[in-house]
Order: C-alpha cells, then structure tokens, then sequence
C-alpha cells in the first residue's frame, strides 16, 4: 500500500534539488459547484450542436433552459469569474454590462432557481421558480409592440366592430379554444381590442403542437408579429380576456325571447308619398325598412304627423312575415346592410322642430327582396350592400367596410 510523503520526505528531496509540487485543495461551496455544473451541461450542449444556447419556442425545452441559464451566467459577475477558467468555447464573451444588483440582490435558492439548477426538490424541468422563456417570450410579444404605419386601413374597423357591440350584432365571449384564433378575428387582451390582420403558414414544432405567426393589429394603433400560441396564451391569462363574436343575426331564428324581443314579427318595406325634394327624385328607390310585432296597419296610422315616416303618408310595398325571430336584433342587422345608402334627409316635426330619421334607405325594391331571402337562409350575415353596384356583395375574407 502506497504511502503518503511526510514532512521529512519533503524536505530530503528538497535538499537533492527535486521540486515538491505543492497541491492547493480547492474548496467551492456546494452553490458554487451547482453553478459550475449547470455551465457543463451548457458546453456540452454547444460541443453537440457547435453553437451556443438558444431561445425560441421551437426549440426544445431543454436548449430554451440552458439559452436562460447562460443569459443569466452573463449577467452575473460572480458567476463569471468562477466559469472563465472552464469556457474554452468563448460563451461567456457576449457579456452585458454587470448588473448593479449582481448575486448580491439573490439568496442561495433565488441565485441557483435563475440558474435553473433544482431547489427543494423541485424538479429541473418543473421551473417552478424561473418564468420560462416560452412565459417571457409571450408577455414580451403582447408588450412589445411597435406602430402600425398603415392603422388608416383598420381604423374603421374597430369603429365598425364598437358600433355592433354596441348594437347587439356582436357579443364578447370567454375565450376557450386557439381553433377560434383565424384572420378576420377580434380579441379583447390587456385591455384592447386586438385584430387578427393575418395568419401565415401552419407549422408544427419539435413538440407536434401547430402554432403560425400572426400579424396582430390592435385599437391603440400598435401592432405585433406574434405567435399564435402566444396570443392564445396572453389571452388564457388575462381574467378580462375575451373573443369577439362575428357580426350574425344570433338568436334571429330562435325559439327564444332575449330582454323582451318578440318571437315573431313582420318586416315593412314603405314608399313616401312625400313631396320633398330628394323624395320625389328617387320615388323608387327611397324606402322605409322597419320590423314590427303589430299589424302594418297599426304601425303606419297617422303617418303623416310623424316624423319617423317624414310627415306624409306611405305605401306599402312590401312585407315578409317570419317566425321565431329577435325583433330588434333583427332590425340593426338589416340597418347594418344597408347602411352605406342611409338617406341623409332631415325634415321638421308639426312643432317646428328639425329631425333626421334613420331607417330609410336608397336601395331598389329587388335588393330588399335577395336580402329577405337570405334572412331566412341564414346567410345574410355573408354580405353586405354595395351601392356602386347597386346589390348585395359577398364578404370575403374581410370585414366590410360602409363608403359612408
């Protein structure tokens, strides 16, 4: 059994000239070998793939720890000068400025979590004290947000979008799917209505989750190149989070009454007999579009002393009765139609007062008839009236905005 040299052993080969290697014992702190081997598995890594750490949420859970780790190797000065002998790979060259707070700020559990390394037996991979880069990288995308240089084109949009909530035409909703996350769509997130510009190709990541990149246009004028993970997940967090319904005639064809509406009702097209100027010019095109849940009759007796029918008598021209229908819901869906050919007329009541009514329209008695039909199909909300063209015009893809 070999033994271990004694002073006097030292000090004989000494006196034949032979060095005696002196061995200093390192004594590091079982924080600083934690550190140490965390930063192992980081060149390991780099040996692998002959590049450095990165973050990104197609990248695999571990490389995404490891990218964290560094970053926070880097921004401590402590942490270098314990690693600089071991980092023959130049990792810890791209050092940012030391941070004031520096490990000084950190007690061992709270140095060692940044670190990734495991504290009270949490699991690595658990992260239970480190906000993940994934958790990062979607509160950065929802915050940072640049100006959106062409915001003209999406301004009436949102103007649009406020005015049917408003209506009733559009409701907000708890957000519970990212199925629900497609171009066209509005979000309620942080606070803001957010609009989905576009979605770029499917992909699916190294974990078989599909996500696209988004362009995200939002009401304060700022827009973001986010994931749609992203977005779903700022949603899933935010307690005021919410998805806008598209503009539909809801409950239009229901069996229920909603705040008081009727079951049933009658659309009523008139014609006035009017002699106001603009009137009389387009005899043929001004109508009256209105529902009730009264007889016509009833509804247009005395006509000429009310404003609302412009202080003359009406013809009527049409009506469709239909079944199972939210009156007034139904009412501001087909206002909505046909609001690019609202009549801008203003006339004085029996007391002298001006008065601008809203319900009569520049539109030919057969567009009424396709929009009725299509009521009753269900499809109205596909369209919207085109004035130029005089008819009813498909949506497609985007939402329609009035020439108004």
């Amino acid at each position: 059994m070999a033994k271990s040299f004694t002073d006097e052993d030292d000090a004989l080969l000494a006196e034949l000239g032979v060095e005696v290697e002196v061995k200093k014992q390192l004594s590091r702190t079982p924080r600083e070998e934690r550190i140490i081997a965390g930063f192992e598995e980081i060149l390991r890594f780099a040996d692998e793939h002959g590049r450095p750490p990165q973050h990104g949420e197609d990248r695999d859970i571990f490389e995404r720890l490891y990218a964290v780790r560094l970053d926070r190797i880097r921004d401590l000065q402590e942490c270098r000068d314990l690693l600089a002998p071991l980092d023959e790979q130049g990792l810890l060259a791209n050092t940012p400025a030391p941070s004031a707070s520096d490990s000084d700020d950190l007690d061992d559990d709270a140095l060692l979590a940044e670190l990734g390394v495991e504290v009270a037996k949490s699991p690595l991979t658990e992260l239970k004290h480190v906000r993940s880069t994934a958790e990062k990288k979607a509160a950065d995308e929802v915050a940072n947000r640049e100006k959106c240089e062409d915001f003209a084109t999406f301004k009436p949009l949102f103007e649009q979008v406020q005015k049917e909530l408003d209506s009733g035409l559009r409701e907000t909703r708890p957000f519970e799917m990212k199925a629900e996350i497609e171009k066209g769509r509005f979000f309620i997130v942080s606070g803001q209505k957010a609009y989905v510009a576009d979605k770029g190709e499917t992909i699916t990541n190294e974990q078989g989750r599909t996500d696209a990149r988004l362009r995200v246009i939002f009401d304060n004028g700022t827009e973001s190149n986010m994931l749609m993970r992203s977005l779903q997940r700022a949603l899933n967090k935010d307690g005021a989070g919410r998805r806008i319904t598209d503009p539909s005639a809801g409950p239009l064809f229901s069996d229920q009454t909603i705040d008081g509406d009727e079951a049933s009702g009658i659309i009523y097209v008139l014609r006035s007999k009017s002699d106001h100027p603009l009137v009389t010019e387009n005899r043929e095109l001004v109508h009256k579009i209105g529902v009730t849940n009264m007889s016509v009759e009833k509804r247009i007796a005395g006509a000429q002393l009310q404003p609302t029918f412009l202080m003359a008598n009406v013809e009527v021209v049409a009506t469709y009765e239909l079944y199972n229908i939210n009156r007034s819901k139904l009412e501001n869906l087909i206002h909505r139609i046909f609001e690019p050919a609202r009549l801008e007329i203003e006339i004085m009541d029996r007391f002298g007062r001006p008065v601008v009514p809203r319900e009569w329209f520049l539109v030919p008695l057969f567009v009424i008839n396709d929009a009725v039909e299509k009521i009753r199909d269900g499809t109205i909300t596909g369209y919207h009236y085109d004035p130029r063209a005089a008819g009813l015009k498909r949506i497609s893809g985007e939402m329609p905005v009035s020439d108004t």
